[in-house]
């Protein structure tokens, strides 16, 4: 079985002209990314990506290997995801942080996909977005797509949405602190539970200082922390769902390969036998498998047939926006 997972991960000869293209993709959004302190490359390749497969017409020769970046490195970065976050960090945040995350990541998640049936959104869609915004933006929304297997158009909505709603919390969030008596770690508490993407936590949490950057950065990996479970329990679910049918349709694994390694890598980070530096490789080398797969997402995605979801979505997007930060406020100031 290892065998045919290392055989079935290694691309073949008629992948490599769209890996070509997705290489030159991820160089441009770096390149654009280094131009912000702000901007995600993760963001940047997935407007890349929509505006080459609108503007320009890629040749068919190139979908395989676009193909392949959503899928495979997709997962991979995942599953390197992983190394950003050790258990001695969970433990540090204590019985009242750690219940203002599990907290905010439950109400955020329910509540998004409760609100998104009653605008009559798809199940995936608000799936996706309940999964971007309680758990980690761009990155999350992308994990749970390698499960339930969504629309194009739908996962690049919610990408959108996450990060229209991360940008505005960098420049509202700040605003608001003297008014809501948050400052130092009470603040960076409340932003590392309320902002969706990393880049966007450390933006909107270094305005008020070194000891809000810290706690911010330690509650939003613990947030990261709760993506495995929350994939896993999605797929137990589906794979039930189509048991309790009788459906002869591919059924999700028990455990997603890719989510059961992403927990190995939080073991292996925990343990403390990787240095600064191979985490600082490992880090970049997740955010160029990331890239690589969202600019494959958005190069897929049709913004005629993006049109046809309508204003619902953002809605939803701007509705879940408050109903974060309104929990995370609630369990800051309350626990």
């Amino acid at each position: 079985m290892l065998t045919e997972i290392l055989r079935d991960a290694v691309p073949r000869r008629a992948q490599w002209p769209g890996l070509g293209v997705v290489a030159l993709a991820v160089v441009v959004a770096f390149a654009v990314a280094s131009t912000s302190d702000t901007l995600s490359p993760l963001v940047a390749a997935v407007v890349l990506g929509v505006a080459v497969g609108n503007v320009a017409e890629l040749p068919a020769t190139t979908t395989p290997g676009l193909t392949y970046a959503t899928k495979k490195l997709l997962r991979a970065g995942v599953v390197l995801l992983g190394f950003r976050l050790a258990f001695a960090d969970v433990v540090d945040l204590g019985a009242g942080g750690l219940t203002v995350v599990a907290t905010t990541v439950l109400v955020t998640f329910v509540g998004t996909r409760w609100i998104g049936g009653r605008l009559g959104l798809s199940e995936n869609l608000s799936l996706l977005v309940a999964t971007g915004y309680s758990i980690c933006g761009a990155s999350a929304v992308a994990a749970m797509d390698g499960v339930v297997e969504a629309e194009e158009e739908e996962t690049a909505y919610a990408v959108a949405l996450v990060t229209l709603c991360g940008s505005l919390s960098i420049l509202v969030l700040p605003l608001l602190a003297g008014p809501l008596g948050l400052a130092g770690e009470e603040f960076g508490a409340f932003v590392g539970a309320a902002v969706h993407d990393v880049a966007q936590v450390v933006a909107t949490a270094a305005t008020d200082g070194d000891t809000a950057l810290e706690a911010a950065t330690v509650v939003k990996l613990t947030r990261v922390v709760l993506l495995a479970p929350l994939v896993a329990f999605v797929a137990l679910r589906r794979r039930a769902a189509a048991e309790a049918t009788g459906s002869t349709a591919a059924r999700p694994p028990l455990v997603p390969l890719f989510v059961a390694l992403f927990g190995l890598a939080i073991v292996i980070r925990s343990s403390g036998v990787l240095g600064d530096d191979v985490l600082g490789g490992i880090r970049d080398v997740e955010k160029v498998l990331l890239s690589a797969a969202l600019f494959g997402l958005g190069a897929g995605v049709r913004v005629a047939r993006l049109r046809t979801l309508g204003g619902r979505p953002l809605v939803l997007g701007l509705a879940s926006w408050v109903l974060v930060a309104v929990t995370a406020y609630a369990g800051v100031t309350l626990l």
